[in-house]
């Protein structure tokens, strides 16, 4: 399997400075990108970067398209990343909603240097399609992508292969949490 192939459509959430150039390099890179943000003034500033960069460079490129709310932008989605603040309510949120709206298919990326893809993925009905990102996100440079057991092994594949192409220096990590439900049981 191709895993470039696996991922055509990325569904971003939040379109701050950091998803905003996130959504940006994927689109660049000839990936389709759905960006959503609670405030329009960020999707504006979206769209006109990307016709900056569509201006600047002819070549071929995705396309980024931009969504008001996380139904619209996960829909088709084959991959969706979250750029909330990386506290454990707010990525808790996210994985909830995207895990709910999205299609089986989609797999959850989130970026986090401090929550455990463990306990997130426990919460979800997809959680073998659960990553998390430490490091660059893509950004060449070293990023560990953290899988909670069970993980997928063709989702690894799409998720890993999809991070190269944006440059990073992948490391697959398995998580080594226990998720904290167990803990507070034991």
């Amino acid at each position: 399997m191709n895993p470039q192939a696996a991922i055509r459509t990325v569904a971003v959430i939040g379109a701050g400075r950091v998803g905003r150039s996130f959504a940006l390099a994927c689109a660049a890179a000839g990936f389709d990108v759905v960006l959503e943000d609670v405030m329009p003034a960020n999707l504006r500033r979206a769209q006109e970067e990307y016709s900056d960069l569509t201006a600047q460079n002819a070549g071929a490129r995705g396309k980024l398209a931009v969504a008001t709310t996380i139904e619209d932008a996960v829909r088709e989605a084959d991959v969706a990343v979250d750029f909330v603040p990386d506290e454990l309510e707010s990525k808790l949120e996210i994985f909830c909603m995207v895990d709910r709206m999205a299609p089986p298919r989609t797999i959850l990326l989130t970026p986090s240097e401090a929550q455990s893809i463990t306990d997130l993925a426990s919460c979800t009905y997809r959680g073998e399609r659960c990553f998390a990102v430490r490091g660059g996100l893509g950004f060449a440079g070293p990023v560990r992508l953290l899988h909670p057991a069970g993980a997928a092994e063709a989702a690894i594949e799409a998720v890993s292969g999809f991070l190269r192409t944006l440059g990073g220096d992948v490391r697959v990590e398995a998580d080594t949490d226990t998720p904290n439900l167990v803990k507070n049981l034991g």
